[in-house]
């Protein structure tokens, strides 16, 4: 099996909306940022964002800033209609306000 077939299959989508949902929230934030308003360990986030970033939904810049891609938006959006249609309701965790 391929890394990539390997990091995938213990990916939770519940956790890749929060990721999402707080960079669409933010517009971007540094990775340590990330971790803590979406309650991930650092080492948790940056396995995630491995992954999403071979799917082309995140960019990270030189800085170590995460960036949302129009592909990562469009994978959202598609994500929430499917858990709407068959779970029926979004349980993401609550985001922490902005200060």
């Amino acid at each position: 099996m391929s890394s990539s077939k390997k990091s995938s299959s213990k990916l939770d989508l519940y956790v890749i909306a929060r990721i999402i949902e707080a960079l669409k929230e933010r517009k971007h934030l540094n990775r340590t940022a990330l971790a803590t308003v979406t309650g991930l360990s650092y080492d948790r986030l940056v396995r995630y964002l491995s992954w999403m970033s071979e799917q082309g939904f995140v960019t990270l810049d030189t800085e170590g800033i995460v960036h949302l891609t129009n592909e990562g938006q469009h994978a959202y959006e598609q994500l929430v209609q499917w858990i709407l249609k068959h779970i029926g309701q979004l349980k993401f965790r609550r985001l922490e306000p902005r200060t």
